[in-house]
C-alpha cells in the first residue's frame, strides 16, 4: 500500500503532528495484556459520524465480564468503536494503563475459536469420508507441511536464514511430504517429485528476475512494516517476498506433478507397444487442459483474496494504470504470472521424466485424484 521510501518519514509525521497528551499516551503506556471477556449487557449504543469524514459507525458501551487474567471475575466498562458484539458475546481485549494513571480497554477481535473448531472437524471428517485411507495420508502430509513451516521455516528466518533459501529448503520437505505420503512411495511419486522440484528451482531463478526487474521491495501490506519494526530492520524483505512466492504455488505444482505421471503411467498401462513418443504427445495434451484450468484458478484465488483492496480502488480517482503499478497490484500480478510459469514448465519436465522411467513400470494402486494442500 505504501512504498517503503515513503513509510518511516510518513510514521514520523504521524507521531509529530498529534496532540501532544494522545502522542504521550500512545507512545507511554504500560501493555498490561491481552485477556479473554464476555458481554453481559449492551449499556448504550448509538450512530456516530468518524471524525473527519462522512461515514457512519456503530458506538457501544458495554458491560463485560473479564474471563481471565488478574482481572478474571470482575466486570468492567468498555467503549466500542471497533465491531458490533451483542450480549453473551465472547471477545478478546488489551488492557493499557496510560501515563496519566487512566486505564485502557481496547476490543481487539471476537472469539472464534469454537467456530473455527467446527469447520476444522468438517473439514477432516469430509476428506476422511471421501477420501478414506487416502484422505488420511493427505491430512498427515498437510500437518506435516504445517509443522515444518511454523517450526523450522518461520524460527529459521526469525534467526537469520535467507528466506529465499529456507523457502527452497522447507519447499523440499513439503513437496516430500505432500506426495509420498499422500500418493506413496512408488515410483510415480519419485518422478513427480523430481519433476516438480526442478520446476520449483526454475521458477525461483524466475521469481528473482521478475521481482528484480519490477524492484518489489516486500513492503506491499501493513504487516510488512509492523514485522520491519517488530524484528529491527533485519529481515531482507525482497528475499521474504521471493519465498512466499514459492511456498505459495507448492500446493498447485505438486497437483499438476501427480496427474502427468498418473497419466504417462496409465497410457504405458493401457497399450504397452505405445511408444514413448506417442505417450508424451497424448500425456502433453491432458497437461495443457490442466494446465488452463489451474492457472484460472490461480488468478481466481488470487483476485477473490484482493477483492476488497479492487473495490476500494475502484471508488477512488486513480486510473488503471496508476493503480496496477502500486506495489500491492504489482505484487499479486507477480505473484501470479510466476506461479502461472512454473505451471507450465512443470507440465513437460515431468512428462519428460515420466515418459524416461514409468515404462514398463506396473501400478500398485488404482490412480485417484485427491488433493489436500
Amino acid at each position: 500500500m505504501i512504498l517503503k521510501s515513503f513509510i518511516f518519514p510518513l510514521l514520523l509525521l504521524c507521531m509529530l503532528s498529534g496532540p501532544t497528551i494522545a502522542s504521550a499516551q500512545v507512545l507511554h503506556n504500560d501493555y498490561q495484556g491481552t485477556y479473554h471477556g464476555k458481554v453481559l449487557e449492551i449499556i448504550d449504543e448509538e450512530i456516530r459520524e468518524i471524525p473527519g469524514t462522512d461515514t457512519e459507525h456503530l458506538y457501544q458501551t458495554i458491560r463485560v465480564e473479564v474471563l481471565d487474567g488478574p482481572k478474571e471475575g470482575e466486570i468492567i466498562t468498555i467503549e466500542n468503536d471497533y465491531l458490533e458484539l451483542d450480549k453473551g458475546d465472547k471477545f478478546y481485549f488489551n488492557h493499557n494503563i496510560y501515563i496519566d494513571g487512566r486505564e485502557g480497554f481496547g476490543i481487539i477481535n471476537i472469539d472464534r475459536k469454537g467456530s473455527l473448531l467446527l469447520l476444522t472437524i468438517i473439514f477432516i471428517s469430509t476428506i476422511i469420508i471421501f477420501g478414506r485411507w487416502q484422505g488420511i495420508r493427505s491430512l498427515t502430509a498437510l500437518l506435516g507441511s504445517f509443522l515444518v513451516i511454523m517450526y523450522v521455516l518461520l524460527p529459521g528466518i526469525l534467526n537469520g536464514w535467507n528466506p529465499l533459501f529456507a523457502s527452497l529448503l522447507v519447499a523440499g520437505g513439503i513437496l516430500f511430504a505432500a506426495i509420498f505420503f499422500t500418493h506413496g512411495f512408488n515410483r510415480e511419486s519419485t518422478v513427480a517429485y523430481m519433476g516438480t522440484m526442478i520446476a520449483v528451482l526454475l521458477a525461483g531463478i524466475f521469481a528473482i528476475f521478475a521481482v528484480h526487474i519490477t524492484d518489489l521491495s516486500g513492503f506491499a501490506s501493513d504487516e510488512t512494516v509492523y514485522l520491519n519494526f517488530n524484528t529491527n530492520g533485519s529481515l531482507n524483505f525482497t528475499a521474504l517476498l521471493l519465498g512466499a512466492f514459492i511456498i505459495g504455488f507448492l500446493g498447485v505444482l505438486d497437483d499438476i506433478a501427480v496427474t502427468q505421471a498418473a497419466v504417462v503411467s496409465e497410457l504405458f498401462s493401457s497399450n504397452p507397444k505405445m511408444n514413448g513418443k506417442e505417450v508424451y504427445k497424448r500425456a502433453m495434451r491432458v497437461g495443457r487442459e490442466h494446465v488452463g484450468a489451474l492457472v484460472n484458478t490461480l488468478v481466481l484465488a488470487y483476485t477473490g483474496a484482493s477483492l476488497p483492496l479492487l473495490l476500494y480502488f475502484s471508488t477512488g480517482s486513480a486510473g488503471f494504470t496508476t493503480t496496477i503499478n502500486l506495489e500491492i497490484f504489482a505484487t499479486e500480478i507477480v505473484r501470479t504470472i510466476v506461479g502461472s510459469t512454473g505451471l507450465i514448465l512443470t507440465v513437460p519436465i515431468v512428462t519428460l521424466l515420466a515418459v524416461r522411467y514409468l515404462k514398463g513400470y506396473k501400478s500398485k494402486h488404482e490412480h485417484t485424484h485427491h488433493h489436500v494442500h
